[in-house]
C-alpha cells in the first residue's frame, strides 16, 4: 500500500545526520535530518553540538527526516547511525515504502508538476516538470511569530482567491531588543524561536514554536502558497531595532539554514538567505552555501537587498539563483533598479522583492493601480522570476488597527492586518499572475526593439507581451511578432478584444485611455 503520493511530504524516524533515499529507477536524494524537540524537556538547537548537550544531559532527543518523493513506485531508505553518545549504541536505520501518482484531480500545483527551481536560463522559475511558472508573493513578514492557524487560514484564502502563490516570511523575531508578552492574542506580544536570539545566538531552540509554525506553513501550502523562509534578518526587523541577522556567529546561521531545510524543505520553498541587508554580510553566504549543499530538490536560493544597495554580491556564486532588490518605500516607481540589475553577469533571476507598501505612513501612499503599475512595470524591465506585493500593517501582522509599539513610518494609518488584505492594490498584483497562467514564461526577456511601447517582454518561442499604462495602438517593427493577438484589461483580467493583424508590419490595435496588456502567441 502506498503511503503517500508524489512530491507530498512524508516523516520517518531517523538515527543519523542523513537519510539516503532511492527509487527502484536508482535516482537517489539524500535529507538532512533534524531534531524535533527533546522528548522529555529542554530544546535543543539546530546544530548537532545542543542536541548533543541535552543528550549528555539525559534528556532525550528525537531525530526525524522529511522527504517528498519525486517519482511514484518503490523506494527504500537508509540511515546511518551517528550516536549523542558514544556510550549509548543506536542501530541503524532502514525501510521500504511505495508512492502513488498524483491524483487526476489534484489541483495544487506543487504537489501536480512538482516544486519550484530554476529555469534553464536561470532567468524564471519552473515547476520540476518544466510547466512555466511566476512568483506572485505578498509580504506578510511576522506571519510566524504573530498570527493563529485560524488568522493564517483567512489570510490564505484571500490570497489564493487573488491569484498570490507565495509569501515572504521572517521565520524568527529578529529584534534582538523586541519585548512583549509571549501570546499572540495580546498588543505587542510575539512567539520566540530561540531563546538566546536576544544575545545574538541561535543556539537554544524553542521545539514548541517550530512545531507551531509546521502548522501555519502547512496552511499556506495547502493553499498553494510558497514559504520564502528568511533564516534571520540582517535590516530593518520587526521594530526596527538591533537585528541578530548581523550579529549571529555565521556557523549558528549556517546551522539554522541547515535546521530549515531539513525541516521544511520536502515541501515547497524559497530560501532568503540574506533578508534586507548589504548581501556581503557573512551570515549570506554561509548560509546560502550551506542550502547549497544540503538542498536536495535544488529549491531557489537567494538575496533580499535593501534598497540603497548595490544588488550583486556574490554575483558569481554556484548557490545564488536569484537577487531581489528593493525600490524604496517612498511610493515612486524605480524600475531602473530591476533593469540594471538583469544586466549582472553571471545570469541570475531578478524580482522587485518589496515595493512600497500600500498606505504606508499615509492613507494614499501607493495605493490601488499603483500597485499594479508597479508590478507589470517591474516585470517588464527584468524582473522575469516574478512580483512582489506589500500592504502596511500588514507585514507587521499589527493585530488591529490601534495597536501600539510599531513604527509610525510602516504603518497603514488605522489598520490591522485584516484591513490590510483588503486594500485594493492587492488585487491588482494578484491578477497579473491570472493573466499569464498557463503561457511560455520560461526565461522571458526584456525587449525593447520589436515595438514601440517601451514595456514589453519576448518569449523564447518568439511570442510577445506588451504592458501600456494608458493603452492604444502598438506599432509593430518586427516580422518575427506573432499575428494572432489578445488584448487584456490588467485591472480585471477581462479580454478586451482578440484577432488577427493583416500584416507584420499592422499595429495592435486598442483605443486607448486605459490600461493594456497585449499577448501575441
Amino acid at each position: 500500500m502506498s503511503i503517500s503520493s508524489v512530491w507530498r511530504e512524508i516523516e520517518l524516524p531517523a538515527t543519523g545526520d542523513w537519510v539516503d533515499f532511492e527509487h527502484e529507477s536508482g535516482l537517489a536524494l539524500r535529507r538532512p535530518t533534524f531534531y524535533g524537540g527533546a522528548a522529555a524537556g529542554g530544546g535543543t538547537g539546530p546544530g548537532d553540538g545542543a542536541a548533543g548537550g541535552a543528550a549528555a544531559a539525559g534528556v532525550a532527543v528525537v531525530r526525524k527526516v522529511r522527504f517528498a518523493a519525486p517519482l511514484a513506485g518503490r523506494w527504500r531508505w537508509t540511515s546511518e547511525p551517528t550516536p549523542t553518545r558514544p556510550d549509548v549504541p543506536t542501530a541503524p536505520g532502514f525501510g521500504e515504502f511505495d508512492v502513488a501518482p498524483a491524483l487526476d484531480d489534484e489541483l495544487n500545483p506543487f504537489f501536480r508538476h512538482g516544486f519550484w527551481r530554476m529555469s534553464p536560463g536561470g532567468r524564471s522559475l519552473v515547476h520540476a516538470d518544466r510547466t512555466p511558472a511566476l512568483l506572485v508573493a505578498d509580504t506578510a513578514w511576522a506571519l510566524p511569530w504573530r498570527a493563529t492557524p485560524e488568522q493564517v487560514r483567512e489570510y490564505a484564502a484571500d490570497r489564493q482567491s487573488k491569484g498570490f502563490n507565495a509569501v515572504l516570511l521572517m521565520t524568527v523575531q529578529p529584534d534582538m531588543r523586541a519585548v512583549g508578552p509571549r501570546d499572540r492574542t495580546q498588543d505587542e506580544g510575539f512567539d520566540v524561536g530561540f531563546e538566546d536570539l536576544p544575545d545574538g545566538h541561535l543556539r537554544q531552540l524553542n521545539a514548541e514554536y517550530f512545531q507551531y509554525l509546521d502548522d501555519l506553513l502547512d496552511i499556506l501550502v495547502e493553499h498553494g502558497i510558497v514559504p520564502v523562509l528568511q533564516p534571520v534578518f540582517q535590516g530593518f526587523g520587526w521594530k526596527g531595532l538591533d537585528v541578530a541577522g548581523t550579529v549571529v556567529p555565521e556557523q549558528e546561521y549556517a546551522a539554522y539554514c541547515r535546521y530549515l531545510v531539513a525541516r521544511y524543505g520536502a515541501r515547497p520553498a524559497i530560501y532568503l538567505v540574506g533578508g534586507d541587508g548589504s548581501g556581503v554580510e557573512p551570515q549570506t553566504a554561509a548560509g546560502g552555501a550551506e542550502v547549497h549543499a544540503v538542498d536536495c530538490y535544488e529549491q531557489p536560493t537567494g538575496i533580499h537587498y535593501r534598497p540603497h544597495i548595490r544588488a550583486d554580491a556574490h554575483q558569481d556564486a554556484e548557490w545564488l539563483d536569484f537577487q531581489w532588490c528593493q525600490t524604496g518605500h517612498t511610493g515612486e516607481h524605480v524600475p531602473e533598479r530591476v533593469a540594471d540589475m538583469w544586466r549582472n553577469h553571471p545570469v541570475k533571476a531578478v524580482a522587485n522583492g518589496e515595493p512600497t507598501y500600500e498606505h504606508t505612513g499615509r492613507t494614499g501612499v501607493a495605493e490601488g493601480w499603483w500597485q499594479g503599475h508597479e508590478a507589470w512595470s517591474n516585470l517588464c524591465a527584468g524582473g522575469t522570476m516574478g512580483v512582489v506585493y506589500g500592504a502596511g500593517s500588514l507585514w507587521q501582522w499589527r493585530l488591529h488597527g490601534e495597536e501600539p509599539g510599531h513604527s509610525e513610518f510602516f504603518l497603514a494609518p488605522g489598520a490591522g492586518w485584516r484591513e490590510a488584505i483588503g486594500f485594493e492594490g492587492s488585487t491588482y498584483v494578484g491578477m497579473l499572475g491570472k493573466i499569464l497562467d498557463g503561457l511560455p514564461t520560461t526565461d522571458m526577456a526584456p525587449d525593447w526593439t520589436r515595438v514601440i511601447s517601451g514595456r514589453a517582454l519576448s518569449m523564447t518561442d518568439g511570442g510577445l507581451i506588451v504592458y501600456r499604462e494608458n493603452g492604444g495602438p502598438v506599432m509593430v517593427f518586427d516580422d518575427t511578432v506573432p499575428l494572432n493577438y489578445t488584448i487584456v484589461d490588467p485591472r480585471d483580467g477581462s479580454v478586451v478584444a482578440t484577432g488577427r493583424r493583416d500584416t507584420p508590419g499592422s499595429p495592435l490595435p486598442d483605443a486607448g485611455g486605459a490600461p493594456r496588456v497585449y499577448i501575441c502567441l
